[in-house]
């Protein structure tokens, strides 16, 4: 699956319409942006039942300031629409793979059972 270039007017639908989305925050001038861009693309090829998604956060300001984005490359990944993983940084490949993986295995009745504990 080709990565998805988010922005404001499709958000919404991208994190509800898939089980899983990874995002990317980045821009044009970072140089660790563009070294994390072909790890990036080729998860995404790898794992075609995933929305891997971008955000330009030169062109999407108000996107990045309301996910409190202080840093880029910043990866995060949603899960049923819960953010399960929000750090600013390149991964390598290897760790990606095992982040993905990872976010697979987790029984999400047990996270939103956590959420709701922690909200009381």
């Amino acid at each position: 699956m080709a990565t998805i270039n988010l922005t404001a007017d499709n958000f919404k639908e991208t994190i509800s319409g898939n089980d899983i989305v990874i995002v990317d925050f980045w821009a044009e001038w970072c140089g660790p942006c563009r070294s994390f861009a072909p790890t990036f693309e080729a998860a995404s090829e790898k794992n075609a039942d995933i929305a891997f998604c971008k955000v330009n956060t030169e062109e999407e300001r108000e996107m990045a300031a309301g996910f409190n984005i202080r840093s880029i490359p910043t990866l995060m990944v949603f899960r049923e629409q819960v953010i399960l993983y929000a750090v600013a940084g390149a991964l390598p490949a290897a760790a990606l793979d095992q982040l993905i993986e990872q976010v697979r295995a987790l029984d999400m009745e047990k996270v939103r059972a956590e959420i709701a504990a922690a909200e009381e």
